[in-house]
Formats: C-alpha cells, structure tokens, sequence
C-alpha cells in the first residue's frame, strides 16, 4: 500500500473499527517485574500531582500558566508543537504562539517530518507548509531533518528502543505545548502524541511506534497505544525533570491537525488551558475535562475517545509510572 495521507485517515477508521483489539504479540515482555519507572517523575501513590488551569486563551494567560510549571527549564529549549497540515483549521495561533516563544530564552520550535506522503513528508516540502501556515516568527527545527538518533526505553511494555529525530538530542529542556483534540487513530492527541510520535523520526522511529513492518499489516488499539507510551516514556527519561506540559483545549475537533483543511469544525466550546509537570495529570485532567462537560455537545469527542479505545494512554502512561493520575486543579484565573 502507498502510504499517503489519504490512506493513512483510512486506516485511521479502520482503528475505530478495530476498537480495543490487541496486536504485535511477542514484541516484548511486559510482565510486572520489567515495567519501566521514570524515577524523575514518579510520585508517591497518594501524592497529587499540580495542574494549572486557566479558562482564558490568550498570550498573556499562555505565558502566565507556563511560568507555574518552569523551574526545571534551563539550557537550550525545545518547543514542541504540532504545526499542522497546509491551512489545517484548528491549529493552534502562531500570534499566541509567537510573543509565548520570545519570552522562553535560547527557545526553538520543533518538528518532525511525517511518515505517510504529503506535504509535509520531507523537509523542503514541510518547510514550505511551515510558511503558509504562519510559522515564521523563529526558526523551526525540523529534528529528523538529518536522520535520528535512538532513544532507549528501559522495560518498556513493547519496545526497546525508538528512533527520535536526532535534533533532539541537542536540547536540554522540552516544552510540550499541545492543542488537545480528537485524532482518528488515538482518540484524543494530547501531550504523549505530540511527543511519542511527534518526536520519533519519519522513516523509522515513526515505523516503530506504529508497529510497522509492512503497510498492510497495522498494529491498532491497546498495543498501538502502549506502543506512543513507550516512546513517549522515553523522552521522559531522557529530559527527566527538564519537561514543561501544556495542553491548549480550544477548537476541540474530532479530527487531529493531520486531518488538514478537511478537519471537522469543533462542537464543543473552547475550555481554557491545563498546564503541569506531570504528563499523565495533565493529559487525565483534560480528559476528565471533556468528560465532566455540562451538556451534550461534548457527546462527538467522547465518541471519538471511546471508539478508539483512547483513554488507554492513561492507563498505558499509569502502567509505565511516568506519572500520576491523581491530581489537584490550581486556578490562576
């Protein structure tokens, strides 16, 4: 099959279908003893994680809920954000973005090119969409544009080891800064897709966390989640502390910012902006979020979510210790 974006979206709906469905048996052993531990940012069981929230979405508000959750940032700086597809709808503002990235010093945007073809599949041609889409206040750093690096995972719950773009490895500190929406094959992408696929090289980390060796053969449900946790869990340990999580929950599409100009139009209300140093609290709030919402419209994206299997991220991320699902909510506003 040729992987192009047109194919990908359908196989992403082939995932729906698929639901909760378990693959890639014997890819590792995910027993008790060998689960991995992110001692940099375990908690005790009974402890609460913080998580920031502010209900306005501004640069102001951005800024403000970020310097909540920065004491570890130092050194060069990674920002990784998910730029989107050629005028993809819903991505977020480069104008939030731009004075947000002036005030992160010696601070980068990152990206990596995609797997499947498109627009932005190589770095020339991403380049090109980065400018139409506004990405033009900062150098944009491609990471992969220059092949990878391996990152391990130490007992991961499939993987070893998983190839990130080898920028990356240049960097000190990360900031996670994540539009929090649907995706076709996660049910949700929030900070562990933007980076456990977000960071991973095109060609071959990208490979590896879908389970790839032949593009008719795609690994789906809980293994494909536990799969992004693995990698996700390994940028975790390798920038340890040095980590900063953002999730924006605005223009709450079904659809990811791959999904381009045909992404589906929110239903749902914007909700505001969680922030923490913890990656599964942040990403269990915006859930809980989501599910905790008033009315009905919030019914779209929950049926995005359950029909993907999609909240076994949480479980996935709770199961590798990266984090804690208990959590406190802290206001700024």
């Amino acid at each position: 099959m040729n992987l192009t974006r047109r194919n990908f979206v359908k196989l992403a709906g082939i995932a729906g279908l698929v639901g909760l469905a378990n693959g890639l048996t014997g890819c590792g052993n995910n027993s008790a003893e060998n689960r991995n531990v992110a001692e940099a940012n375990k908690f005790p069981p009974n402890e609460k994680a913080k998580v920031y929230f502010t209900k306005t979405i501004d640069a102001e508000h951005l800024i403000a809920i970020y310097k909540k959750i920065n004491s570890d940032i130092v050194g060069k700086v990674a920002i990784k954000i998910h730029t989107g597809e050629p005028h993809a709808p819903n991505i977020l503002s480069p104008e939030i973005i731009q004075p947000f990235q002036a005030q992160v010093p010696d601070s980068t945007i990152v990206e990596t090119n995609t797997l499947y073809a498109g627009p932005r599949s190589t770095t020339e041609r991403h380049r090109r969409v980065l400018k139409t889409n506004g990405w033009t206040f900062c150098d944009v750093d491609i990471l992969d544009e220059e092949g990878d690096v391996v990152f391990p995972v130490s007992r991961g719950l499939h993987l070893r080891e998983v190839a990130m773009g080898s920028h990356l490895a240049n960097y000190d500190s990360l900031i996670v800064l994540t539009h929090f929406k649907g995706h076709a094959m996660t049910g949700y992408g929030g900070s562990l897709k933007n980076i456990g696929m977000g960071c991973a090289s095109a060609k071959k980390g990208k490979r590896q966390v879908h389970g790839l060796e032949d593009f008719n053969e795609w690994v789906m449900g809980k293994t494909f989640l536990e799969l992004l946790s693995d990698s996700g869990k390994a940028i975790c340990d390798h920038f340890g502390k040095q980590m900063a999580f953002i999730n924006v929950m605005q223009r709450l599409s079904i659809d990811c910012d791959c999904a381009g100009a045909g992404a589906a139009a929110p239903v749902m209300p914007d909700l505001g902006i969680l922030a923490s140093n913890d990656i599964l609290a942040v990403e269990k709030a915006a859930v809980d979020m989501i599910y905790n919402f008033e009315d009905d419209r919030k019914n779209d994206l929950i049926t995005r979510i359950e029909s993907r299997g999609g909240r076994h991220q949480l479980a996935a991320m709770e199961q590798l210790e990266m984090g804690t699902p208990n959590y406190e909510i802290i206001s700024i506003d």
